[in-house]
């Protein structure tokens, strides 16, 4: 199953890139909302083949996951894998400027599924397709608002 979304950010690109590869700040995030995220590489800057291992509950069961960074151009894209068991996705994140104050910020997601309950989850998915892309929308509009939100303080005079 594939999910795109985009949004236009009034940011610039580098800001826009500085907060997506903030890498520390994410796993904050995800521990804050009750997840695990433990680094498992030693790269000291951001890069290919930072890894993490995740522990999150969803559906009323404790999840695990690595989580890989396959490819990483700044200001341009970002590829990231999911392996877990029930099944492995790649998301991709591609940024444009569109200006020098915008950002194009493009997020598309496959999953595969590996397992016979993942495959019918997914087909359940797919009859809900259209909710389910529009849901994955509210959430980039929801980034991308804090992502302008930060950019407008930050960018305010004191």
């Amino acid at each position: 199953m594939k999910l795109t979304a985009k949004e236009d950010i009034d940011a610039p690109i580098g800001f826009v890139n500085a907060l997506l590869t903030d890498f520390d700040k994410w796993e904050g995030l995800a521990r804050d909302r009750g997840a695990e995220a433990e680094r498992l590489d030693s790269l000291t800057q951001p890069g290919a083949g930072m890894m993490w291992k995740l522990g999150f509950d969803f559906r009323g069961k404790r999840r695990a996951a690595t989580l890989k960074l396959l490819s990483l151009m700044p200001e341009q894209e970002m590829t990231l894998e999911c392996i877990a068991k029930p099944g492995n996705g790649v998301t991709k994140l591609e940024m444009t400027a569109i200006g020098e104050t915008r950002t194009r910020l493009v997020i598309s997601m496959e999953i595969k599924p590996n397992t016979l309950a993942a495959r019918l989850f997914l087909q359940t998915l797919r009859l809900a397709k259209e909710k389910v892309n529009q849901r994955f929308k509210q959430q980039l509009i929801k980034v991308a608002a804090g992502i302008e939100d930060r950019y407008r303080k930050q960018a305010k005079p004191v």
